[in-house]
Parts: C-alpha cells; structure tokens; sequence
C-alpha cells in the first residue's frame, strides 16, 4: 500500500471512518477511507511530527517548530502558531489531543552530548491557539495519551527508555511526574503509544520490534512480536475501534529495515479490548485564519 521512509502517527477520524498518518520525512499526509484500497496522498512540508484530527476534514499538524491546520477537502495548509525553538537538532515530534480538545506535542532534541542542556520539551496548544510549554526536562517525546478519565498524562523519553506519568489538567500546569514504566529490558525507548477501553497502555517497542501492554499500575501485561523490522506508532481504529493500526520505518537517519513491508502500514486484530473514541482538536474553525500556503 505504502512505504513510509519514517511513517508515524496513525489517527483514526471516527466521523469519517477513515484513518490518517505520515510519512515524518517524507512529507506525506495519508487518508485511508474505510472500503477503499488505496490512501489519498497530501503534501506537507517535511520534516513532520505528527497529526490529530480536528472537527471537519481537518487534521491539526505539528511541523518543524510549527503548528498548522491541513484541510483535505481544499488541501491548504493555515499556519496557526510557533514555538520558539530554532535550533538545528531540535524539531517537533509526537502529538495528541487531549479530552478537552488541546493538542500536545513533544519535540526531540538528536544528537545531544552529554551535559549539553535539552532544548525543546512539551507544548499544548490550545483551543484559542495560545501555546504553553509544559515540561523542558523531555529530550526526545513519543507516546503521549491519557487515561480513560484525562486525568493521567502518559508521556515518554525515548532516549530514557522510561515512560513517565503526570496528573493532567487541561487548564493548569503538570503535576506528579513519576515512573510509570522503564524498557531497558528490551533494549529499546518506547515509542508510539495509545491506551485502551480497560485504561492499559499500549506502547511501541521500535528496536525490539515488539508491542507492550502495561496495565494502569505500570506492570507488564503481554508483549507482542511484530512484522516489521522498526514499528513505531499505534492507534485505535475500526467501527467499534476494535483494531490497532501500526505504522513503520523502512528507512530513517539512523535506521534500515531489511524486509519487503517495512515502511508499510499494519492491522493488528483480536485484542483484549478496544480503544477509546480518538479526541479531537478544538480550534480548527478556518474561517478563523488565513491561508498562507497551499500544498497540491
């Protein structure tokens, strides 16, 4: 179907049945609708980080150090705010939205030395387009996603290999980091990550080509063996959201798969429990900006 350099990602739009995800460096924005055999292709400016859906044929983007609104229907891009990063080694990365409609994305900081202070961290979003820096102490962001209650920010640092947990108010600021889950064990950073109906935290591990559930106490439920040589992200998707959909790398600045799928996209079925009903960005109205470029 595809072969992302860097796929990453996968949202699903339950209005719309249809599933959403990129190619980080390729600068593809894929839209798979239920019942078709192939993906729409967009454009967007590489390198991305990530994507969420928004209300309409919308998706929230998070660039470089930007974030934007992509319409699929007029396939335009609305640039709606900064960070102020501009740092070569330091760009956007994973991103989600939270219940009450913000959307919150991690950079990654690569090729940092040791001492050198950590640029970047994790900013929301919000539904009237103001940006907040959440925490500064991530270095490199991936699996952002929430309890079934949206009091439980879960957040990773791949380079930690550690998946950390904070209390989460969409109108105040991180409270209560703690440990919620190390992987050294598998030689691995978690990666993507999405939680389920029952509150268990599926995440992605890439170089162990595995997937692991931890339950809401951070114990280790199952682990699951996967096709592709490097996977990275995971969502929830289906009618009933019964089915994870996985993204992979078939080729990255460090990484090289070395089998025929890698770089494609996978469906995993017959799991212990479905999603939770994907959460929406809140500020995509686009009466309320200018169009400042198109992508064809």
């Amino acid at each position: 179907m595809t072969k992302d350099q860097l796929g990453e990602s996968p949202c699903w739009d339950a209005d719309a049945q249809a599933l959403n995800w990129i190619d980080a460096l390729g600068g593809a924005l894929w839209r798979l609708r239920a019942g078709a055999e192939q993906p729409e292709r967009h454009e967007l400016p590489a390198p991305v980080g990530s994507i969420a859906p928004c209300r309409g044929a919308a998706v929230v983007v998070a660039l470089r150090n930007t974030f934007a609104r992509y319409d699929f229907a007029t396939r335009t891009l609305q640039h709606r705010a900064g960070i102020p990063v501009d740092h070569p080694k330091v760009r956007f990365n994973d991103g989600k939205c939270d219940p009450a409609g913000h959307f919150l994305a991690g950079t990654m900081h690569v090729d940092r030395q040791p001492g050198e202070a950590i640029v970047g961290g994790l900013y929301r979003l919000r539904t009237d387009h103001r940006v907040e820096q959440l925490a500064d102490d991530i270095g490199f962001a991936n699996g952002p996603c929430f309890s079934p209650d949206g009091r439980v920010l879960y957040l990773a640092d791949s380079l930690e290999r550690t998946i950390w947990a904070y209390d989460y108010d969409p109108d105040g600021p991180l409270r209560n980091k703690r440990v919620f889950a190390r992987t050294h064990e598998f030689d691995s950073g978690p990666d993507g990550a999405t939680v389920d109906a029952e509150g268990f935290v599926w995440t992605v591990l890439t170089r162990a080509a595995r997937l692991a559930r931890y339950a809401p106490d951070g114990r280790l439920e199952r682990l699951i063996d996967l096709p592709a040589s490097y996977p990275t992200s995971i969502c929830f998707g289906g009618p009933r959201l019964e089915h994870l959909y996985l993204t992979s790398i078939s080729r990255s600045a460090r990484l090289q798969g070395n089998k025929a799928q890698d770089g494609g996209l996978f469906r995993i079925e017959g799991l212990a429990a479905p999603g939770l009903m994907p959460d929406r960005f809140g500020g995509c109205q686009s009466a309320e900006l200018e169009v400042t470029s198109r992508i064809s």
